[in-house]
């Protein structure tokens, strides 16, 4: 995607969005983390702040930006609870990419205006019990019935499946595969019968952001709700937003641990023992730069990738390095802040207890460490045959 906004105007958006993490997402943390749910007029600015449209083009009233403008406006927001990105994550990011690479024309002018303003929230159904890191196992299985299709199965671990106003769901539609190869992509409106959202898991972390199961019992959908129109495409079109959710992921995780270190560095600076602040020690003061310097790495990685996108390259294992380093990195920060803080670290008045919680999650989904590791590799030794 080229860079369609100005260095001026998106400057001015960025100090817009610091104003309103500044003063209201950061203010507003603990009430998300009680109400365990983002409040509505907080959602509310987000849509007048085109949050929702980050990833879409103008052309369906999106902002347009660029990878690299996506990541600095994400490492802008991320600074507060990563709570709140999941509110529209997964409209800007698997749902909407999806539609926008390989939706006819149809869907693109019926969904992603929808999309854009927030109007309709998106939630990308893929994972279910069998079906994880190895996505083309799944079981979910949509028969052709007349013009359309009749869906039935399970989904799991399901962002914001309560607020959703139309799932994407991946579904195998060649009973005799076993792999992605059968696996097409729908797009189903939530009101539709057949649909059963569950309540909201109990979680670690990220009690703000609700996850569910989902149940397709004999869910039956119009033939027009095939994404792109073409069955078999499922696993093309779950891909076809991994490059900036991968890069939006990374993003957070480094404003994450920004965030982290500058509750670590005022801790630090006055908490005293044996008479001095606890920041004259070289132990805290180690754990301090440490933190420092790989935030450091995990931004500069992830901006530099951001731009090889911007570019046309597909840089695969760039990409899963800046999202590997930086959820790994962001785990060892808040650990460190935990032990800065030492017992108050661990006492859920003090807000490093729940970034902790938080930020654990950013090493399994969207592609775990393992599998990360596995692509970089495998690219490596792609490269190196070549």
């Amino acid at each position: 995607m080229g860079q369609t906004v100005s260095d001026q105007d998106f400057a001015e958006y960025l100090e817009s969005i610091r104003r309103f993490t500044d003063e209201k997402l950061i203010p507003a943390e603990r009430r998300v983390e009680d109400e365990e749910a983002v409040p509505e007029e907080i959602v509310d600015e987000m849509r007048r702040l085109g949050l929702f449209g980050m990833t879409i083009p103008e052309d369906y009233g999106g902002l347009g930006l660029s990878i690299e403008q996506q990541c600095l406006a994400t490492m802008e927001f991320t600074r507060a609870s990563c709570v709140y990105r999941a509110r529209f994550s997964t409209t800007l990011g698997l749902s909407s990419q999806a539609i926008l690479y390989n939706g006819t024309d149809d869907q693109k002018r019926e969904w992603l205006l929808r999309m854009a303003s927030g109007e309709a929230t998106a939630s990308f159904a893929l994972t279910e019990p069998e079906a994880g890191s190895d996505a083309g196992a799944l079981k979910t299985k949509a028969v052709p019935d007349g013009n359309g299709y009749v869906i039935s199965g399970q989904k799991c671990f399901i962002t914001n499946a309560i607020d959703a106003d139309v799932f994407i769901v991946m579904a195998r539609t060649d009973p005799e595969t076993d792999d992605a190869k059968g696996i097409s992509a729908f797009i189903v409106p939530a009101s539709t019968p057949g649909i059963e959202v569950a309540p909201p898991d109990r979680k670690l972390g990220n009690h703000g952001s609700p996850t569910s199961q989902i149940f397709f019992d004999d869910c039956r959908v119009d033939g027009s709700t095939l994404l792109g129109g073409e069955v078999g495409q499922g696993f093309k079109n779950a891909m076809a937003g991994i490059n900036s959710a991968r890069m939006h992921v990374a993003s957070t995780c480094v404003s994450q641990a920004t965030r982290l270190i500058e509750m670590s560095l005022a801790y630090a600076m006055e908490r005293k023992q044996f008479g001095q602040a606890i920041a004259e020690f070289q132990a805290i003061q180690h754990m301090l730069a440490d933190s420092h310097a790989e935030t450091l790495a995990a931004r500069s990685m992830t901006l530099e990738t951001a731009r090889k996108l911007d570019a046309g390259e597909r840089p695969l294992a760039d990409m899963s390095s800046s999202k590997y380093f930086a959820s790994e990195m962001v785990c060892r920060v808040a650990d460190r802040a935990v032990q800065i803080h030492g017992g108050a670290g661990y006492m859920a008045a003090f807000d490093v207890e729940r970034f902790y919680r938080d930020v654990r999650l950013f090493r399994i989904f969207e592609g775990t460490s393992e599998i990360h590791k596995m692509i970089i590799a495998r690219e490596m030794i792609k490269q190196a045959e070549a």
